[in-house]
């Protein structure tokens, strides 16, 4: 586990926005991520009959349609153990391999950093 003290203030940004993102909608998972202007986007999970996207790719695609060119970082929330490839794949190709994801518990702990590649 982190000690979210220790974060960079703008790191604890997203993990807090992330975390109430799927508490206020009742997800599994909430995202949010950095662009390279310092912008945030925010998502929960989408699970409908004809879409399932990942709270992380949802912010993704969240920031692509919004204009971004690439990514700092992002952050989930989450109950599961790791981060699914299809999820770091997303946060990749926009922020490239090295983008950082923090992920952390549904109490908002992170609890470990992985690069996106």
């Amino acid at each position: 586990m982190t000690d979210n003290s220790a974060l960079d203030p703008e790191d604890r940004k997203i993990v807090t926005l992330a975390r109430s993102a799927r508490a206020r909608n009742g997800v599994p998972e909430g995202a949010a991520v950095r662009d390279e202007t310092g912008r945030t986007y925010v998502a929960g999970t989408v699970a409908l009959a004809s879409l399932r996207l990942s709270a992380l790719q949802t912010a993704v695609a969240m920031a692509v349609a919004s204009g971004a060119k690439s990514l700092e970082a992002a952050a989930v929330v989450t109950e599961a153990d790791a981060v699914a490839a299809a999820d770091l794949a997303a946060v990749g190709d926009l922020g490239g391999p090295d983008t950082p994801v923090l992920v952390a518990g549904t109490d908002g702990t992170v609890r470990t950093t992985v690069t996106a590649g």
